[in-house]
């Protein structure tokens, strides 16, 4: 079958074996496949990427001097059946990019093991993949990898209704985070980039407010939702609250336990999610936001970078860091894009066939122009076709 092929940093198309399912398994026609951030990064940074899955234990990540298959944010239609299967064919599907192969269990488009969805057809796990609900076109439903991401992300950062969110970075990343905080039901999102066309996305995407910062900072309103922004701020904190406290009838240490069972002793704070995955970034956050700022690292800079313990530790910043995302919320975002709860079809700026891949990584450097361009198989065009 035909493919786009991954060798050292070149992309090229030819034609590799056709996959044969073994028990469990399921082949897939290929209707679209998106071209993620992660494949980018891949195909300069493949050994670092290795090195860091063997030092963790998995050993089976892709190589600069392997050919690879790329590919893990495919939807498609099932034309194939392994033993014990449950999905009919001509089902139309997504999968979550994990496979079961050569006695271990390897990451779809990121393994030789694995060949991923920048081709013809697909394997994937029965168990993993899940019909496509409400007649979501296919186009969208192969966004339901990333959309997972944002969903991941959103969840690990505890975000609550009232709290005010910061994405930092509107590139396909940072936009699936904006949707899903506002599938969420997060009422206040803002969202920072210096690309216009991105920030222009941000909106769309449902961001409350919008921020370019060359001109302005997307802190720049914390004290009007009551952060705290400086330390002479958290010191009249807590001299004033005691000094409020000790004025009732009751012991001040009582309330205050109280306080703090109920969740209403913490002071005001947001939550941010660094999008961008370039040295400096994290750094810039921490010396920046306000005071207790929760921040949720969701961008892979691939080099290594510095940040000030000691300014984190005196503004007492909570830093998490993410990755992928579970069963659970893959399975969660495709329901969310199949009800109508978050709209990713803006986001989708181009489509190519497997000849135009090339072009396509090229094209992804330019924000104005692309966010996300899928691949279909069956196109014959070379230069994405706009949306």
């Amino acid at each position: 079958m035909k493919a786009v092929t991954l060798t050292g940093t070149r992309l090229g198309v030819g034609e590799v074996p056709t996959p044969t399912p073994d028990r469990g398994q399921l082949v897939l026609d290929v209707v679209r496949c998106g071209i993620c951030g992660s494949d980018l990064h891949a195909r300069h940074h493949a050994d670092a990427l290795a090195d860091i899955g063997a030092e963790i234990g998995y050993d089976g990540l892709m190589r600069s001097s392997q050919m690879i298959v790329l590919g893990h944010e495919f939807s498609g239609i099932v034309t194939g059946r392994g033993k014990g299967t449950r999905l009919a064919e001509g089902t139309p599907v997504v999968s979550f990019p994990l496979l079961r192969q050569d006695g271990a269990i390897h990451t779809t488009g990121l393994s030789v093991h694995a060949p991923g969805g920048y081709a013809e057809q697909v394997l994937v796990q029965d168990a993993l993949t899940l019909a496509i609900p409400n007649g979501l076109g296919s186009d969208v439903a192969a966004l339901t990898e990333p959309l997972a991401v944002g969903l991941h992300a959103v969840r690990r950062g505890e975000v609550g209704k009232g709290q005010v969110a910061v994405v930092i970075g509107c590139g396909p990343v940072g936009l699936a985070v904006i949707m899903m905080l506002k599938a969420q039901g997060v009422r206040t999102v803002i969202a920072s980039d210096f690309s216009a066309g991105r920030r222009a996305l941000a909106s769309t995407c449902g961001a409350d407010v919008v921020v370019d910062p060359a001109t302005e900072s997307p802190f720049s309103s914390a004290s009007s939702h009551g952060h705290l922004v400086t330390a002479p701020e958290v010191f009249e904190l807590g001299v004033s609250t005691v000094e409020k406290l000790a004025k009732l009838p009751v012991p001040w240490p009582l309330v205050w336990r109280t306080a703090e069972k109920l969740g209403a002793a913490d002071p005001k704070h947001p939550v941010i999610f660094e999008c961008v995955g370039v040295p400096g970034v994290i750094e810039e956050i921490i010396s920046t936001a306000p005071v207790f700022s929760r921040v949720v690292v969701v961008g892979v800079c691939m080099q290594p970078d510095t940040i000030r313990p000691s300014m984190a530790i005196n503004k007492e910043i909570d830093l998490r860091f993410v990755l992928g995302y579970t069963p659970l919320e893959f399975h969660d975002a495709l329901h969310l894009l199949a009800e109508g709860k978050a709209n990713a079809e803006p986001i989708i700026t181009g489509v190519v066939g497997l000849d135009g891949v090339a072009g396509a990584f090229e094209a992804l450097g330019d924000p104005e122009t692309h966010a996300k361009i899928l691949i279909d198989p069956t196109s014959a065009a070379s230069t994405p076709v706009p949306r």
